[in-house]
């Protein structure tokens, strides 16, 4: 899990990243489980980002959050990588017997 958070008065280049990041995003696709952007509560303003990926191991996600234009263009003020177990997931158990 990757929680992203973003810098102060980084809404223009969030705007103007935008388009490489969801095109990161696409070509990336197989690895997401679940990605989007932290909200205001009206909605209107994004402040960050949560990623759930599928991958083996810490380098992996540090490799994948490092490749994200919203990274590489300096929108991040932090950046957490933790790691997360599926429980459940769309509606499914997916521990089996643990």
């Amino acid at each position: 899990m990757i929680e992203t958070f973003d810098k102060a008065g980084g809404a223009d280049l969030r705007l103007q990243l935008r388009p490489a990041h969801l095109a990161y995003l696409e070509a990336n696709r197989a690895r997401l489980l679940a990605c989007g952007a932290k909200l205001s509560d009206d909605g209107l303003a994004a402040s960050g980002g949560l990623y759930l990926l599928d991958v083996d191991s810490r380098g992996e996600a540090e490799a994948f959050i490092a490749r994200d234009p919203f990274h590489s263009g300096g929108l991040f003020e932090r950046v957490f990588i933790t790691r997360w177990r599926k429980a459940f997931f769309d509606g499914q158990n997916t521990l089996g017997d643990e």
